[in-house]
């Protein structure tokens, strides 16, 4: 009897378990905490970047700056964002995955802090721009520990829900934002909201704790220590790795294009020349926030079921089809609150997969180089549409320039899914 009740719990024991989550009650204790560390880290960046979009309309009643001078300050966090996450994929490469992170993690808080104490828009612009370094980094950083600390079957849903946590933080902004200025006045809730911004730092403490260095690069350095020979960042634009790299950075660049292409001017659009008041509504946020959340874990999920590729394909035609009933059909506030979900889930969830896909197009020895200048020459790139877009705009409707430049990215990015290898189930190796 003994023996029979020994073999069943054996054959429970192993067998695999089911549902959603299982592949989550399958890792180890040491992933969980890579996983939930990630995942913050990615939700704690996110908080900090969005604070600017809500306190907007104060700095402008507060210092009297004008619109554009506001858009500059954002554009100019995403031009260094884009260089700190390239910066961030070749440090992570050379001093570590988990170092990198916490760096990071330290520099977008500190310098959002510093935005709570400017003086004047030159000090807050530097600030801000400086901040973007550390905002564009973590991103690099933490996709690149989770795709290599997890195993290839689950690498895209575990990656896919990490990144799934910018919503969430989004969600904390506003919350946040929320409380702050119902209980401060507007002229010191804006400082107060930045200041806010540090806390994040306090998280690197836990992270140096409880996260190691993904076992495939720690045998990766222990390798390169023993030969003495150390791969340089440049080896991304070799003959064996350049066709992979610049197809990639066309992936991206059509993704993020696409999204800023939508997400800035939309709103501009549906105010001005559909007359519509939804759209500066906490219920319409919350759907795209919403949105934005569950098309990242339906994303995540897909990617491993059916492919890297085809889910990128998929979304970027939802995507698409969603600028076109935007910008070509009629549609009432009730119409544009609920269409508000379909926005954030496609829009967003489009970027789930890139960090697992990144992961796996590129060697242990480049993976963050790699990954770090393809996802962030598409940011940069694409944080150019708002402002072609708005040049454009000029001669032809702002509804059809919109869509044209969102088809245009989209199509991009499948035209570079179709020619780039299909990486599901790919086995690291160091």
């Amino acid at each position: 009897m003994e023996t029979q009740i020994g073999s069943i719990q054996g054959e429970q024991q192993s067998r695999p378990s089911t549902g959603l989550f299982a592949w989550y009650r399958d890792i180890t204790p040491g992933e969980r905490r890579t996983f939930w560390s990630c995942k913050v880290g990615y939700a704690l960046d996110a908080m900090d970047t969005q604070f600017l979009s809500f306190v907007i309309p104060t700095l402008i009643a507060t210092w009297g700056i004008t619109r554009g001078d506001a858009g500059f300050i954002g554009t100019a966090t995403l031009l260094t964002s884009a260089a700190g996450g390239w910066i961030a994929g070749i440090l992570s490469d050379r001093i570590g995955r988990v170092r990198t992170l916490q760096l990071t993690i330290v520099w977008f808080a500190f310098f959002t802090f510093l935005c709570g104490l400017a003086q004047n828009y030159e000090q807050l612009l530097i600030a801000r721009a400086l901040m973007g370094f550390g905002f564009g980094g973590e991103w690099t950083a933490g996709a690149v520990l989770m795709g290599e600390a997890i195993r290839s079957q689950d690498r895209g849903k575990a990656v896919g829900m990490v990144q799934a946590g910018w919503a969430l933080g989004w969600g904390m902004s506003a919350l946040l934002y929320a409380l702050v200025f119902s209980i401060l006045p507007p002229e010191t809730a804006w400082r107060a909201l930045f200041l806010i911004g540090l806390l994040p730092a306090v998280f690197v403490i836990f992270l140096r704790r409880l996260v190691k260095e993904p076992e495939v690069y720690a045998e990766h350095k222990a390798r390169e220590a023993a030969s003495a020979e150390k791969t340089s960042f440049a080896a991304i634009f070799s003959p064996k790795l350049l066709t992979i790299t610049l197809r990639a950075a066309l992936l991206t660049t059509g993704a993020q294009g696409g999204y800023y292409a939508i997400t800035t001017w939309l709103p501009t659009f549906l105010k001005t020349e559909r007359g519509l008041t939804v759209l500066g509504t906490g219920g319409y946020l919350a759907m795209v926030i919403v949105g934005s959340y569950l098309g990242y874990i339906t994303s995540a999920y897909l990617t491993d079921r059916i492919g890297r590729k085809r889910n990128f394909m998929l979304f970027a035609l939802c995507s698409m089809a969603i600028a076109l009933i935007y910008t070509q059909i009629p549609v009432n506030d009730t119409v544009m609150l609920i269409l508000g979900f379909p926005l954030g889930f496609f829009a967003s969830g489009i970027f789930a997969g890139m960090g697992a896909f990144l992961t796996e197009l590129f060697p242990t020895s480049v993976r963050g180089s790699g990954q770090g200048f393809c996802y962030n020459v598409g940011r940069a790139i694409g944080a150019l549409f708002p402002f072609l877009i708005g040049h454009v705009s000029q001669t032809m409707p702002l509804g059809q320039t919109i869509g044209v430049f969102a088809a245009g990215a989209y199509g991009v990015l499948i035209i570079a899914a179709l020619t780039l290898p299909e990486t599901r189930g790919k086995t690291l190796e160091a």
